[in-house]
């Protein structure tokens, strides 16, 4: 593994993902407010909320109206929504605030279905059209893999199947593609392989990295990622979060703090502020914990 120095790396805050796992609904000044705070931290990227089924996901019914108050400043940072739809990229699309558009793509036929309800062919033609939304309205394209490193199905998992659809997506010009483990079984070896063979023969796609996980077993992972070329690291900053598709909701998301920490020792710069991200940090208790809507 050849060690790549001085690449820009970039802290992508997955508040969605808290959320979405929190039952009770918070309103929806409270999640203007909340997203406001982590703005002045200035993470490179936001992940805001979604536009999807309100039967699976109520927490963000309230989307257009979160958008249309949340305060941008100064912030550096990129907006981030999800869809599972063309007809959610292009409601997202409307909104000037907004940067980034994800899809929750997965390598797993069976979570895919499970997830989204669709298969390869129909993900595929949705991606195609989100595509050409984004790049209708301006807006980038960020393509999750989920289960990339494995899942509980029995589905097969090879980097070369992998390989095959990010060839498809940089095809039609996706240059964000974030790999993920939301089951927690990935291996430092597999991530190294996966990252050195992508980011060697796809040199124009910024590559990140979503991991749930548990306490004690992050660390190696994020060094495998980082030495061999990923550069886009998902964190959520109670570490709150977990998919309710998959049977492992309470596997929870990786603390942004742990990632903060993990680059500052390395020497690594990074746009989040300390202060302000020690602020974020004291104030999630009260808008992440439904008892203190």
């Amino acid at each position: 593994m050849v060690q790549k120095n001085h690449r820009k790396v970039k802290i992508l805050e997955t508040y969605r993902d808290a959320l979405q796992s929190i039952p009770g609904f918070i309103p929806t000044d409270k999640k203007v407010q909340a997203i406001n705070t982590l703005l002045e931290v200035n993470f490179d990227i936001l992940d805001v909320g979604s536009f999807v089924s309100e039967k699976f996901v109520p927490q963000f019914k309230d989307m257009d109206a979160v958008l249309n108050q949340i305060q941008k400043g100064n912030s550096i940072t990129e907006i981030f929504v999800l869809t599972a739809t063309p007809e959610g990229a292009n409601k997202a699309a409307q909104h000037k605030i907004i940067d980034i558009i994800g899809y929750p793509f997965s390598t797993s036929p069976t979570f895919l279905n499970k997830n989204i309800n669709r298969n390869f062919d129909e993900a595929w033609v949705d991606i195609v059209k989100i595509q050409d939304i984004c790049q209708k309205y301006n807006k980038d394209l960020m393509l999750y893999l989920a289960m990339a490193f494995g899942n509980p199905y029995g589905d097969p998992v090879e980097i070369k199947d992998i390989f095959s659809w990010v060839q498809k997506f940089s095809s039609i010009g996706i240059t964000y593609i974030s790999l993920s483990d939301i089951i927690g079984v990935a291996s430092p070896q597999f991530i190294a392989d996966a990252y050195q063979t992508f980011t060697t023969n796809f040199p124009d796609i910024e590559f990140g990295l979503h991991l749930h996980t548990k306490p004690n077993d992050w660390e190696q992972k994020i060094e495998a990622a980082y030495t061999n070329g990923c550069t886009i690291f998902d964190g959520v900053i109670s570490g709150l979060g977990g998919c309710p598709m998959t049977g492992y909701e309470m596997l929870g998301n990786l603390p942004t703090a742990k990632l903060v920490d993990f680059f500052l020792k390395k020497g690594i710069p990074l746009q989040p502020g300390k202060d302000k991200f020690e602020k974020a940090l004291t104030m999630s208790n009260d808008y992440i914990q439904p008892g203190k809507q």
